[in-house]
């Protein structure tokens, strides 16, 4: 089978660890690397010496007859870029968030289907197992109903200067949450603080209501003394914590949970009943999320498949920060979604209601 030639978009914080994933799958060859900055372009070309070329001009790289290249550049540009690069015939995986609004977004789905290119984005926790295993609990049906699901993205830094905290970090969050429940939140509301720099939030808590009135709650901040990322998801039988910052036990099951029961007059009976059970640590076979999205997207390209994590998906993670992003802007005010991703009042009431169905 003919190796896949690819190209890689940015070398700086994340591209070289997409370049190495490439390099490293078989059946791809990375080809050529693309950066404004000629440093990191040199620290790639000595790391990995296999690799043919390097350019200060992305553009360079139509002439090099790749079949895709993997764009990890600043998200400002990631919709000129990846137009660019589906218009001269290349598939593309992008990484998050897919573009800085909903309608770019839009704009580079059509072009991916009018040229008949894969569009896929970098939402890697929807490749990690430890993830991949809630999703079953859920499914399944083991940890009951679900009631509501915390999530905590926090460290010291890495800052922004042209974005905040909520696009930064919570589109990982995000597409977690669309992907455990398989739905899209119902309304956002989203309070922020900028701490640091003036007018850019570096922390903020953003609320989801999702159907069947399951609540969800994201915590994001570069301004924090741990690094943390975790999530918590309680169900009605159990309740499940995910850390992934854990070296080892990522996942923990807890057998406990609370059940409301009928008042009575009768001294010495209680309202609530308590169950306390085992916590559970599962083994979950560890791969690297990003080595099996780096795969899918291979997968897709020789097989015309649509990804897990294509143009639509990474559209609606930008509609929804979007809607936070009006709802900070708004102090804190609730924006309603309807099917569309877009709030107005007329659809308060009736999702509302779809909330609480």
């Amino acid at each position: 089978m003919t190796d896949l030639r690819i190209g890689a978009i940015g070398c700086g914080y994340w591209g070289p660890n997409l370049i190495r994933n490439f390099i490293e799958i078989p059946g791809a060859v990375v080809v050529a690397v693309a950066d404004l900055q000629p440093e990191p372009l040199n620290r790639m070309m000595q790391r990995f010496p296999q690799i043919e070329t390097s350019t200060t001009d992305y553009r360079d790289l139509f002439d090099l007859d790749l079949d895709a290249v993997v764009i990890a550049t600043p998200p400002a540009t990631h919709y000129a870029i990846a137009r660019d690069c589906m218009e001269h015939g290349l598939h593309v995986l992008v990484e998050k968030p897919i573009t800085l609004n909903s309608d770019d977004a839009q704009r580079l789905i059509d072009v991916a289907e009018a040229h008949d290119r894969v569009l896929m984005v970098g939402h890697t926790f929807e490749y990690n197992s430890a993830v991949r295993a809630i999703k079953e609990m859920i499914t399944s049906g083991e940890l009951g109903d679900i009631y509501y699901i915390d999530a905590i993205r926090a460290s010291l830094g890495l800052f922004q200067t042209k974005a905040n905290v909520v696009w930064d970090l919570a589109p990982h969050d995000i597409s977690i949450l669309r992907y455990l429940l398989d739905a899209d939140p119902v309304s956002v509301n989203t309070h922020g603080s900028s701490c640091v720099q003036q007018g850019i939030e570096d922390v903020a808590y953003t609320t989801l209501m999702f159907p069947n009135n399951v609540l969800a709650h994201i915590r994001s901040s570069w301004l924090d003394p741990s690094k943390q990322r975790r999530i918590t998801v309680v169900g009605s039988k159990k309740m499940v914590i995910y850390d992934d910052v854990e070296p080892l036990e990522k996942v923990k099951i807890f057998d406990k949970g609370v059940k409301a029961i009928r008042h009575t007059d009768t001294y010495g009976e209680f309202s609530f009943a308590y169950h306390y059970g085992d916590v559970v640590i599962p083994y979950i076979r560890f791969e690297e999320p990003l080595r099996v999205q780096c795969q899918h997207f291979l997968d897709c390209v020789r097989e015309g498949k649509q990804p897990d994590t294509d143009g639509h998906n990474g559209k609606r993670v930008v509609q929804i920060v979007e809607a936070a992003q009006r709802s900070m802007q708004n102090g804190g005010d609730t924006v309603y979604l309807n099917g569309n991703g877009r709030g107005n009042a007329a659809e308060a009431r009736r999702v509302k209601e779809l909330a609480h169905a």
